[in-house]
């Protein structure tokens, strides 16, 4: 399994809506996600700066590639896309993160 680590931005304001849509996540994105062998998915706040951390394990990295083509996908970044950084598509900005350390 890889494991992969990435940087959003909520905008100002929106830490509980953020929270409230995510305790609601489609089941039909959460099934996605699990067909796509993606698990131990978790995203934290910074909460002073709205930075969002996530961390998820994947079985292969090119299932991220794919993801993008998926509707369900499309239109949970539309649903999202009010209340966090996003690009012209609306996916959010997503910067990847170096692995500097790792205890097994």
């Amino acid at each position: 399994m890889d494991r992969v680590a990435f940087k959003m931005k909520l905008l100002p304001g929106c830490e509980a809506e953020y929270k409230k849509r995510h305790d609601e996540i489609w089941p039909e994105l959460s099934s996605l996600l699990k067909q796509s062998g993606i698990g131990d998915y978790s995203i934290f706040l910074e909460e002073e700066s709205g930075y969002l951390f996530g961390f998820l394990k994947v079985k292969d990295r090119q299932v991220l590639e794919n993801l993008p083509a998926q509707a369900i996908m499309q239109k949970w970044w539309a649903f999202m896309s009010d209340i966090m950084e996003v690009n012209p598509d609306r996916s959010p900005v997503s910067l990847p993160l170096k692995e500097v350390f790792y205890l097994p």
